[in-house]
């Protein structure tokens, strides 16, 4: 909330009004939708259990789906969805991770809360579209990075066992700078003729995972890390699997095939869809959102410190 009533003190000429609501009150969803054309469904659960995943993902987009549904007022929904409901465990390695691609099935396997909830948000928003005749677009960005959030997406690998380990390698990231992802999802909500299509946000010019990893190191924050071939950590994740089911469980999966094929197995990525449908175009190069994010992370570094 703070920072949109900082962006309104810049926008002194922008018509807002702020509602203050809980997505889990159907009363504070219908005031929400209440005279609204368009709706842009940012709202996720970001728990690590699965049941808070449902309840501030699914359960939360019922409410504001019934709350349009009986105002009856709307010309579409946009759900902001995520790349993490994609499952590419039977795809080859290299090849494109497009907006046909299987959906995951197995989210307790793949031990993922937050792409679990994703996912059933998105099913119902189909639900209600197929039931109610509610027009909706889905959004699903890939890794969204620039100021305001200065980590490292885990597409590049993951801190821990007291060291970072680098797992993406040559793997291409699914980037997409904030600017360049707002503006496709605002194109979303008013581009005619693309209800019930789904749309998946990369930017151009995708850096392998060493070369975005460099330029963080160089850039915003320096750590030791050791590079971790995939076939290795893949490996490392299957013995992890099996000792989890030998313990019954005691051992959680937190390492698994399926979330290591998701992260590190190595896709490419399109966004012609994305251009054709809604005429979008990433505004903000590779090199000038790279170079704010570098500055944001060297500012918030030293207002941390």
């Amino acid at each position: 909330m703070a920072r949109l009533e900082n962006v309104l003190k810049i926008r002194k000429d922008a018509i807002v009004e702020i509602v203050n609501g809980n997505l889990m009150t159907r009363e504070d969803c219908e005031r929400a939708v209440d005279g609204v054309a368009v709706v842009y469904h940012l709202a996720a659960g970001i728990e690590k259990t699965f049941p808070g995943c449902f309840m501030n993902s699914v359960v939360t987009t019922r409410n504001l789906l019934d709350a349009i549904r009986d105002r009856g007022c709307l010309i579409r929904i946009v759900n902001v969805s995520s790349f993490a409901v994609y499952s590419n465990i039977n795809m080859k390695r290299g090849s494109v991770l497009d907006e046909s691609c299987e959906l995951e099935s197995n989210f307790m396997e793949r031990y993922d809360a937050y792409a679990f909830g994703k996912a059933k948000q998105d099913e119902i928003v189909e639900e209600y579209g197929r039931k109610h005749g509610i027009p909706y677009v889905i959004v699903r960005p890939g890794a969204v990075y620039g100021p305001g959030n200065p980590g490292l997406t885990g597409r590049v690998g993951i801190d821990t066992f007291g060291i970072f380990l680098h797992l993406g390698g040559s793997n291409r990231i699914p980037l997409t700078y904030v600017d360049n992802c707002a503006e496709a999802i605002v194109l979303a909500g008013i581009v005619e003729g693309v209800d019930r299509e789904v749309f998946n946000v990369v930017d151009d010019d995708l850096p392998t995972s060493r070369a975005f990893l460099r330029i963080y190191k160089k850039n915003i924050r320096s750590f030791r890390s050791l590079y971790v071939p995939y076939h290795l950590f893949y490996g490392f994740c299957y013995l992890w699997e099996k000792y989890s089911r030998w313990s019954e469980g005691q051992l959680p999966p937190a390492f698994n095939r399926r979330r290591c094929a998701a992260d590190w197995k190595g896709n490419q990525y399109r966004n012609e869809k994305l251009k054709w449908r809604l005429g979008w175009m990433p505004k903000v190069p590779y090199d000038e959102a790279v170079r704010r994010f570098s500055e944001f992370g060297r500012m918030y570094k030293g207002y941390a410190a």
